[in-house]
């Protein structure tokens, strides 16, 4: 599996979690530190856990190392680190903090509508 197919795998998942507002940002050539992000948000500390939690059920199902997960007891930002794709699931309120996305505006947006199913 590819970066941009581990991406959308892991879309899927925060779809199915019912993450909100899921955002895959193409960071090749922007960041050393992966090659796509992944920003979402959940409603409460309870909604982004089970998040974070799926992604990574998911991820060793599919033999896809989960290198470091940070941030998940407090769930308002946590951070799952899987090499080539790092996913930030924010509490709503962290996420309309921090605004990720327009720290990252130059990335690249890759469309979920046609790959999400």
């Amino acid at each position: 599996m590819n970066g941009e197919q581990m991406a959308y795998f892991l879309a899927n998942i925060i779809d199915d979690k019912k993450g909100h507002d899921i955002v895959i940002l193409n960071m090749q050539g922007i960041s050393v530190m992966a090659d796509y992000f992944i920003i979402c948000h959940g409603n409460s500390e309870k909604q982004v856990q089970a998040i974070a939690r799926g992604l990574k059920e998911g991820a060793q199902e599919q033999q896809i190392e989960v290198k470091r997960m940070e941030g998940f007891d407090q769930a308002r930002w946590v951070l799952v680190d899987l090499g080539d794709v790092i996913a930030h699931i924010f509490h709503k309120e962290e996420r309309d903090y921090y605004k990720l996305e327009k720290l990252w505006g130059d990335a690249p947006t890759l469309s979920l509508e046609s790959k999400m199913s």
